[in-house]
């Protein structure tokens, strides 16, 4: 009998390592951090992980909220619908990261790479994104109000129908931008330049912000309303 049961033991934790995805860690959430650890659902609030190295980790739910990441390696991981809420991850390495509908309101990503990061819906009113690379991110249909990409690279970046109202992009590198059905109410564009944005309209403009340094694409043109007043807090 004992013998039956160490051997039916044992095949069911072979097929759990089995089912692990390649060069997953098999490892609970006490675990030290390590790449391509699988931390899902896992509680890291408030943790200490600045410079860790957790690239291409699992990192589903997991709560890493007013947690210290700055400087984290988190290159290709997934961060599906994880918690970085008022979290630091400045300086921060997450190309090619999946933060699908990651909940992540004042969280602080400055200077952060972000390039090719998949932001799709995911939530990140008034976070800083001041000089962070999202080129080629896909932040569609994503909740960036009130964020601040001041001087941020959004090259050929996926904003479309996202919502950005009120985020400051002034200096930001817009070149080849997708801002196709993106609400844009007092978003800033102050001393930005527009020229070659993609899907911009004129409605979206007028509701937008904009000053003499702001260029526009052509047939757009600037509102009476510009510029707009100084933002409150």
């Amino acid at each position: 009998m004992m013998k039956q049961f160490k051997t039916g033991f044992l095949a069911v934790l072979v097929g759990l390592l089995v089912a692990l995805p390649s060069g997953q860690s098999f490892a609970s959430c006490s675990d030290r951090p390590e790449p391509n650890i699988n931390w899902t659902k896992c509680d890291k609030h408030k943790k200490i992980l600045s410079g860790a190295d957790l690239s291409g980790s699992t990192l589903l739910l997991t709560d890493l909220s007013h947690s210290d990441l700055r400087d984290v390696n988190l290159a290709g991981a997934s961060l599906v619908r994880a918690n970085i809420t008022q979290s630091l991850l400045q300086d921060g390495n997450l190309q090619e990261a999946d933060l699908t509908k990651v909940l992540g309101s004042r969280a602080n990503l400055m200077d952060s790479n972000l390039s090719s990061a998949t932001l799709a819906k995911a939530e990140l009113l008034r976070s800083n994104l001041s000089g962070a690379d999202l080129s080629k991110a896909d932040a569609s249909k994503s909740e960036l109000a009130r964020a601040n990409l001041t001087g941020a690279n959004v090259s050929n970046t996926n904003f479309t129908y996202a919502n950005v109202a009120r985020a400051i992009f002034i200096g930001a590198n817009l070149a080849a931008t997708d801002f196709t059905g993106a609400y844009t109410l007092l978003t800033r564009f102050e001393d930005s330049d527009l020229t070659r944005v993609i899907g911009l309209t004129q409605g979206q403009i007028d509701i937008a912000c904009g000053n003499e340094g702001t260029l526009l694409p052509e047939n757009i043109t600037p509102p009476e309303s510009w510029p707009c007043p100084a933002e409150e807090d």
